[in-house]
């Protein structure tokens, strides 16, 4: 059996979890997510922690507890405390503001740029060279994050561009006469 599928989730106070046969449903009090079960896994609920156990005895059902046990792990914790990603803005003239659930951008194209946040992501932007991507699904955090930066990812040369706080870009020599 998958070792991480083995160990079980707490659940924290004020989390409720509802299992039925085609989904787990999560709620607290940042929100309710919603993830469809396969039903090569069984998930049950034991006095206040979550079980995890292959419905079967073939290597794909007991990869999927584990996958599945990662997961619920990352809805409970996305409605209990939340996810954040941060970003910086690195470049002359490069600035970042939030207004409502739009991000506006100004990094050195001839236009500015805006992106929508979909429903359950907020952004602010502390500075004007900050934002800060939050939600309680942590999947859609990080792919909204990894949308923001592919707008203008850091090029090599002078390190300019969209890129993740705790991100180390590698700056290339340039090139000799």
């Amino acid at each position: 059996m998958s070792r991480v599928g083995k160990m079980p989730i707490a659940l924290p106070q004020g989390v409720d979890v509802a299992i039925t046969a085609e989904q787990i449903s999560v709620k607290g009090s940042l929100g309710t997510l919603v993830r469809p079960v396969n039903p090569q896994v069984t998930v049950k609920n034991e006095g206040g922690k979550l079980q995890f156990a292959p419905a079967n005895e073939s290597v794909e059902a007991d990869a999927l507890s584990g996958t599945y046990r990662a997961l619920v792990a990352n809805m409970v914790n996305g409605v209990s405390k939340g996810f954040e990603k941060k970003l910086t803005l690195v470049g002359v003239g490069f600035r970042a503001a939030a207004a409502g659930s739009k991000l506006n951008l100004q990094i050195g194209f001839s236009h500015p740029v805006s992106k929508d946040m979909p429903a359950g992501v907020t952004v602010a932007c502390p500075s004007q060279t900050e934002i800060v991507i939050k939600g309680s699904d942590r999947q859609v955090v990080g792919q909204i994050a990894a949308e923001v930066r592919a707008i203008r990812p850091p090029e090599p040369y002078k390190g300019k561009g969209i890129r993740y706080a705790d991100e180390k870009v590698v700056i290339k020599e340039t090139k000799k006469k």
